[in-house]
């Protein structure tokens, strides 16, 4: 008898390992004090997990907690409007594409994607399509 086995996963989980992974170099830029390289891996998890409501929040309220920490207000007042667009528009998919989401730049302007980004979402993007896995099994069952 042979089964089929369609595995799947939605963007969020698909991107979440590149996005992990900024941040975890922003972890260790914030503590080595490299502060503005920190916000610099902020924006590119922002930019790579921007299709998903979770982590596009996510990256908004890193950098707005950045904002915070190194008193830089206008990147919080920024943030805050970036949060609420991000709740409410992502889902809908109105976002442009590559912006980084820091407040130095309008959060409607659309930026070429790095070839590394545009890479690492494509896969991902593959990924949420699912996959159909043939699996030959002998069923030994006895039917009554």
């Amino acid at each position: 008898m042979k089964f089929i086995f369609e595995a799947t996963m939605n963007f969020t989980q698909a991107i979440q390992l590149s996005v992990l992974r900024e941040l975890v170099k922003a972890l260790h830029a914030g503590q080595q004090q490299a502060f503005e390289q920190q916000f610099k891996h902020y924006e590119n998890a922002h930019v790579l997990g921007q299709a998903s409501t979770y982590w596009h929040t996510y990256t908004h309220w890193l950098m707005l907690r950045w904002g915070w920490q190194h008193r830089v207000y206008n990147e919080v007042a920024g943030q805050v409007i970036r949060i609420i667009g991000a709740v409410s528009k992502t889902a809908v998919g109105l976002l442009p594409t590559g912006n980084t989401g820091g407040a130095n730049i309008s959060p409607f302007k659309p930026l070429e994607l790095s070839p590394e980004h545009a890479v690492a979402i494509e896969q991902a993007k593959k990924r949420t399509l699912g996959r159909h896995e043939q699996l030959d099994k002998e069923c030994d069952c006895q039917h009554h």
